[in-house]
This record gives C-alpha cells, structure tokens and sequence, in this order.
C-alpha cells in the first residue's frame, strides 16, 4: 500500500469551528442520526416507487418502458452525478452540499406530485437524482470527518445499515400511504423530513471541505458523466429497443469512448478528481468490487418482488410494504454488529459470507415462488436476503472508505455510491430485461387472439385490466397466464442473482484482503 495514498492524511478545513482529532466531533452521533435521515430519502427513492408502480398503471396507463424509466430515471441522473458531486463537496464544501442536495430533492419531490402523465414523473424523477447525487455522498464523507478512526468503522456500518434499511423501509412508507392517498403521496412524504434534516442539519452538522482546495477537475467531471450515463442508457435500452439497436448501440458506445478517455485524462492530469492509482489498495479494489457485485445480485428481488406481491398474489399496496420488513429489521440488527465482525474474523471471510447468504436467499426464493405461495414461506427468504446485505455492503464500504485519506472523504463517498448504484442499475436493467423476455414468451405459448396477446405484452399491469374488460372465459385464461409468466420470469431473474452472488462469494473470498485496518 502506497503511503502517499494512504498515510498522508492532510487535515480539513471546517468552517464550524471543528477540527477532525483522534476524539472526534463531540455530537458526532447526533451528526450521525442527521445523516442517517438525509440518507433515507436516497436510498428509498428508488424502492418507494416500485409500490407505486401499479398504482400509476392503473391511473395513469403507463407502459412496463415507462415504469422501468420512472426507476431509471432517477439511477440514470444520480450514478453520472456522483463524481463531480462528491468532488464538489470536498472543493467548495460538504456541508454546502449536502443543504444543496436537499432542496432540490425537495422542490422536485412537490414537481413529481404535480405530473399529469408519466413522462412528466420522469423528468421530475431526474431532477431528483441529482438532488440525490449531492446528498448521499455528503452523508458519508461527513460521517468520515466526525469520527475518529477507532470508531469510524461502527459508525460507517450503522450509515449502511440505514442505507440498505431505507431502500426496504421505502415500500413500507409507501404501501401505507397508498391505501389512504394517491400516488403523488410518495413524493409529498419527502417533504416533511427534507425540512427536519434541513434544520436540524443547518445547527449540528459541521462544515468541512479539503484544505488543498484542489482545483475542481471539471474535464474529469464531463468524461465521467457522460461516460457513465452513456453505459446505463445503453443497459437500459438493450432490453426494450435491442441490443444491436442504434440508440443501445450509440449509448455504449459514447458510454466506453467517453470512460476510456477518463481514465486517460485522469492518468495525466495533475489535479485528478479521482487518483486512480487507489485502485492499486487491495481493500478499496476489493470493497468495490464487492458492492457492485452484491447490489447487482440484490435487485433482481427489490425491483419485481413489489409487482410480485401486487399482481401475482394480489396484495393490497400497504400489505405489500410491510411484507418487505423482514429485509430492514435484518438488515438494522446486524450491519452495527458487522464491523465487529470484520475485526474478528477479517472482512474478507465476513462479506463472502454475506454474499453467500443472497445466494442462498435468491435461490430459495425463486424455487419457492408460485402462483399462490404463502408469506409465511417468502418470509424466511427475506430476512436470510437482509442479513446478507448487511454482511456485504456495510464491511465493504467501510473497505473502501478507510483505504483513503479522509482529506479525500467526498470523492472517495462518491466512488462508493457510483458503484452501488451502477451495479443497482445493471440490477434492474438486466433482471429487468429477463424478466420481461420470459413473460413475454410466455403469454406467446398461450391460445389467445394475437390482437390480445400483444396489448398483454406491454406490462402484467396492462394483462390484468384487459382480463377484466373481456368476456369472462377469455379474462381469466388471460388473468391466469398473465400471472404465471410473470411469475416465471421473476423467478428466472432470482436464480441468474443467486447464480451472480455465488460467484461474487467466491471471488472475494479468494482475492479480498484477509483483515479490515479500521485505524487507517
């Protein structure tokens, strides 16, 4: 490990009268619970909407294209956001940052609720993401500069537990609202704590910065954002459009064009936005890797399971939230503990285990889901599926974050956060795109008129309404094979993430660094 990436931690410049020590910020768990809240509203951005889902279906007549937009939408904007973000909090402020993130995540919260149609939610949904992009990377980087290193690890792994307890807790929040409002009450519930976390945000947290103020590397910023929204536009439309379709073709390849001529600007450039050479630290390549591996892994059931419950089994969109708890209460009750046990054991076997564990979810889960099958047998599925997550994701952003300077907190955050979310995104790209295919070649193998079967095609949601507007011996051959292909293609989506976590299991296991340096 190269002691100029490491060891030579330069102090940070904190405008709150605070200066990081060996104590650390004396509020520094309030400044913990600020973050965790702020946090929250990222993290459920995304799975708060797949329970509104359907609803919009229903009263907005958007297409399975235009749900899986609502969800890209957002991903899209925040993963090519996140590097610049991260890199600003450090130049001009994290703090700053972070207050920045929540307005904008606030006043396009209120846009969304005001849509008349998809396309508008949509847009408002991007907007969001970038909102998100100068949030979440802030939390963690402000985490890092509060705490001392003896407790920076227990506090990042509490900061993951929230993180992947607030992509849980989402449906819940939003199955309850649901069953009372509309859906435009997803958004509206954002507000309330964007307000919270804004005052109390404003009187605790410090304001903290790199004291190099290193030149903002704005060419790094473009390459690296139109690179990897290129490469996510490309993922997400090979599925719908096909994967030799122009527009596919034309987003990979400025995707790669754009990401290669990163690389090699940051390899020359003198103030590099990110040093590449941290790639070299065993316990950052690894962290990475690990999180990109296991959220790919992990959305194969965040993203459908919602529809699952709705559609399939017909769950009402409140009981469809609190059937998620199992995840978050998991997830909650072991991520404090995992640094302790990365510390014991080393963080290499801790999150082999993790990643084993989704494996062993995701396959039980796709062997068990049917047509009728009960909660009390989906529920072991997912409590196994949210301790694995905690096993995974907590030590390996602890990983990557103490392999660096904290002088280099944000942008260093923000390589964590690019990484989930990009492997989030190819998640529900590609589970996405199995899914569709498999129910798609389903309802083909059923004796329908064509007329019927291609209107079928466009999502379960529409299936369903065209079962109910037909003759009654049409509509339920119609409503049962709907239900069964997609139910064949979630559960096909599960056992490609089994198959990927098995192999991410192993893989860390065999190359990740045998003990996690908390001091560092």
């Amino acid at each position: 490990m190269q002691p100029s990436l490491v060891e030579s931690e330069v102090e940070n410049e904190v405008e709150g009268g605070f200066i990081e020590s060996e104590e650390g910020h004396p509020q520094r768990w309030w400044i913990l619970g600020v973050l965790c809240l702020s946090l929250i509203l990222v993290v459920a951005g995304n799975s708060a909407m797949n329970v509104a889902l359907p609803t919009i279906v229903r009263e907005l007549g958007a297409t399975q294209t235009e749900l899986q937009w609502i969800v890209d939408a957002y991903s899209l904007v925040f993963a090519g956001l996140l590097l610049p973000a991260g890199a600003l909090g450090d130049r001009f402020g994290r703090k700053r940052a972070l207050q920045l993130g929540l307005v904008i995540f606030g006043l396009s919260s209120i846009a969304a609720s005001l849509a008349h149609s998809a396309d508008q939610i949509i847009l408002a949904r991007a907007v969001m993401g970038s909102g998100g992009a100068l949030i979440m990377p802030s939390t963690l980087s402000l985490l890092a500069v509060a705490f001392p290193p003896s407790q920076r690890g227990r506090a990042i792994a509490i900061w993951a537990g929230f993180a992947g307890a607030g992509g849980a807790l989402g449906p819940v929040i939003s199955g309850i609202v649901l069953e009372h409002y509309s859906w435009a009450s997803v958004f509206w519930i954002n507000i309330p704590i964007i307000v919270l976390a804004l005052v109390v945000g404003a009187v605790l947290v410090p304001s903290s910065r790199d004291v190099q103020h290193q030149k903002f590397d704005a060419v790094g910023a473009v390459l690296s954002m139109v690179g990897l929204t290129g490469f996510l536009y490309g993922i997400i439309e090979g599925p719908e459009q096909g994967w030799t379709h122009p527009l596919t073709l034309i987003g990979f390849t400025l995707g790669i064009l754009f990401l290669v001529g990163f690389v090699l600007w940051e390899q020359h450039a003198s103030e590099p936005m990110i040093d590449l050479r941290w790639f070299r630290i065993r316990s950052f390549s690894t962290g990475v890797a690990a999180i990109v591996l296991a959220f790919f892994a992990f959305m194969s059931v965040v993203f459908v399971i919602t529809q699952y419950y709705q559609f399939v089994l017909g769950y009402s969109p409140l009981i469809a939230g609190l059937a998620q708890l199992p995840q978050p209460f998991m997830m909650l009750l072991v991520s404090p503990n995992s640094a302790r046990l990365a510390e014991r054991y080393g963080s290499r076997r801790v999150v082999a285990v993790g990643l084993f564990l989704m494996f062993v979810g995701l396959a039980y889960l796709g062997l068990i889901a049917g047509l009728e099958t009960p909660y009390l047998l989906i529920a072991p599925g997912l409590m196994i599926l949210g301790t694995s997550i905690a096993l995974s994701s907590a030590p390996s952003t602890t990983l990557v974050l103490t392999s660096l300077p904290v002088s280099k907190a944000g942008v260093g955050s923000a390589v964590n956060d690019v990484t989930r979310e990009f492997g989030a995104s190819m998640g529900v790209a590609i589970m996405g795109s199995i899914l569709t295919s498999v129910y798609q070649q389903g309802l083909h193998a059923v004796s329908l008129p064509a007329e019927l079967i291609e209107q079928a095609q466009e999502s379960i949601g529409a299936a369903l309404q065209l079962a109910q507007e037909v003759n009654a011996e049409t509509g339920d051959l119609l409503n049962h094979a709907a239900r069964q292909a997609f139910t064949d293609g979630f559960r096909a989506a599960l056992l490609v993430g089994a198959s990927i976590a098995l192999i991410a299991s192993f893989l860390v296991l065999r190359y990740g660094p045998i003990k996690l340096k908390s001091s560092q």
